[in-house]
């Protein structure tokens, strides 16, 4: 799965004016120009999926940000997941444990999502109705209806810098980084019940003037429903009670386990969870170092033993949360954050009257 993402990426090459032009005016009309003061030709940035010009609208002289898709990328990353499957299945290179068909399946309606500009132009603005309450420390950028289409995506332009190249960052505003982000993670699982699952770095800018977090890219957000959602939460808090009963309890219902694996596979399981949950246990310290975690690789450590053992696939909504929860450990930890993580789940829990 690695390869063809990265295919994807690495194939992120500016495209020529005219091809870009015929996706604008296929989106947005043949007169397109017309919508802004100045277009800037050159991309100031270039994705897995399309390529980001500034611009400044002509009504309001707001500045922009135009992202524009590249033709046919929807149907690129079709192809390759299927080439992937048919030759991953046929020279049986990877185990049964790893549920493939189940992955892919997942990976292509992800991507699909991310290749759905107008979907996320809805994400977008309900994150930021969502957000509203937290005004002082994120911001959302306000999409641009007049020029956006399903595969162009007009935003205010934000001014951070992305989070692990911000220079000269303190300790206290490392600190305060980290605690955002997680928290925020936090309220996405137990209050929103909503998650923008995209773990990288880059959609997390630090605004130095207005000592806010600027975030970007909701492609991949998606919902989770409540017999996912509530039972996963009970998950989480049993494992920051060190309650290993309830923790299989609860992965049965989810169906992480069948209730009929070995008592290897459920120890590992079960380790899994708890290094998952390590730094909001009631046993962490109440200043959670992440320059001193090893969750990711512990984590890690126990997968071989987990697919060659497993019963039954993960739920699908899985796939999405781990990713974002593990991305936002290991921006901590790049950050070297220290976060009182007890109390930020203590009081995400109390909020969710859980």
């Amino acid at each position: 799965m690695h390869h063809v993402l990265q295919r994807v990426q690495d194939s992120a090459d500016y495209m020529p004016a005219s091809q870009r032009d015929q996706v604008l005016a296929s989106n947005l009309g043949g007169d397109w120009r017309q919508l802004f003061s100045s277009f800037d030709e050159k991309p100031i940035a270039a994705a897995s999926i399309g390529q980001v010009h500034s611009a400044t609208m002509k009504s309001g002289g707001t500045r922009v940000a135009v992202k524009v898709q590249y033709p046919g990328v929807a149907n690129s990353i079709d192809s390759d997941l299927n080439n992937l499957a048919v030759l991953l299945t046929a020279s049986r290179l990877l185990p049964k444990g790893l549920y493939l068909d189940k992955t892919i399946a997942n990976a292509r309606t992800e991507l699909a999502w991310e290749c759905d500009y107008v979907r996320e132009a809805e994400c977008a603005r309900r994150f930021q109705k969502l957000l509203q309450d937290e005004r002082d420390i994120f911001v959302v950028p306000s999409v641009i209806n007049e020029a956006s289409g399903p595969q162009v995506l007009t935003a205010d332009m934000m001014d951070g810098v992305g989070v692990t190249k911000a220079p000269d960052l303190t300790q206290e505003q490392k600190d305060w980084i980290g605690a955002q982000i997680l928290r925020l993670c936090l309220r996405e699982i137990t209050e929103f019940k909503f998650m923008q699952t995209d773990p990288n770095w880059t959609n997390f800018l630090f605004n130095y003037k207005t000592s806010k977090l600027e975030l970007l890219d909701f492609g991949a957000s998606r919902d989770y429903p409540d017999k996912f959602i509530d039972p996963y939460v009970q998950v989480l808090q049993a494992a920051s009670r060190n309650h290993r009963d309830t923790i299989r309890d609860r992965s049965i219902e989810l169906g992480y386990l069948t209730g009929h694996e070995s008592q290897a596979m459920l120890n590992a399981h079960i380790a899994a969870v708890l290094t998952l949950a390590e730094p909001f246990s009631e046993s962490s310290p109440e200043l959670y170092d992440f320059r001193d975690q090893t969750i990711t690789d512990r984590i890690r450590g126990l997968i071989p033993l987990m697919v060659r053992e497993r019963l039954a696939p993960p739920p699908e909504e899985t796939y999405s949360l781990h990713r974002k929860l593990s991305g936002a450990f290991l921006l901590c930890a790049r950050l070297g954050s220290r976060v009182r993580c007890r109390e930020l789940f203590a009081n995400a829990m109390a909020k969710a009257g859980i």
